[in-house]
């Protein structure tokens, strides 16, 4: 069984190419020795993020999130139980603006004011739905 989260939060502060380049580096290792996989998006200092993967491996997560400093106003979406991934084959996909790619990220999906990219469409209508 599967279990999906999707949550907002607002940066404590304003993060530059390095500071998000490490968070997605600390993210991913987390996420790959928990079993999970997801999404996440950066922009104007929000930060709205899918997790998925075995319920008990969500909740480690999510109360891990409730602590984390580098965000504040974390507010619940959705959650509940799902059939499949939509972020399988990222232990943590990332949306941001193309200008933050200093370093040629695997698994970054780039927005800007014209659009966002699919997997940053995907996640916000995880946060809609």
């Amino acid at each position: 069984m599967l279990e999906r989260l999707v949550y907002r939060s607002k940066a404590t502060h304003k993060l530059g190419s390095l500071h998000l380049f490490n968070l997605l580096l600390q993210c991913r290792k987390r996420n790959r020795e928990l079993g999970i996989t997801g999404h996440l998006l950066y922009t104007e200092e929000i930060f709205v993020q899918c997790i998925e993967g075995p319920p008990d491996a969500v909740e480690v997560l999510w109360r891990s999130l409730k602590h984390d400093d580098r965000h504040y106003n974390l507010e619940l979406l959705s959650r509940g139980p799902e059939s499949s991934r939509r972020f399988g084959d990222w232990s943590m996909a990332f949306s941001t603006y193309a200008h933050f790619n200093k370093y040629e990220i695997p698994g970054f999906f780039p927005v800007d004011e014209a659009g966002m990219s699919e997997a940053a469409q995907r996640c916000a209508a995880l946060a809609l739905a």
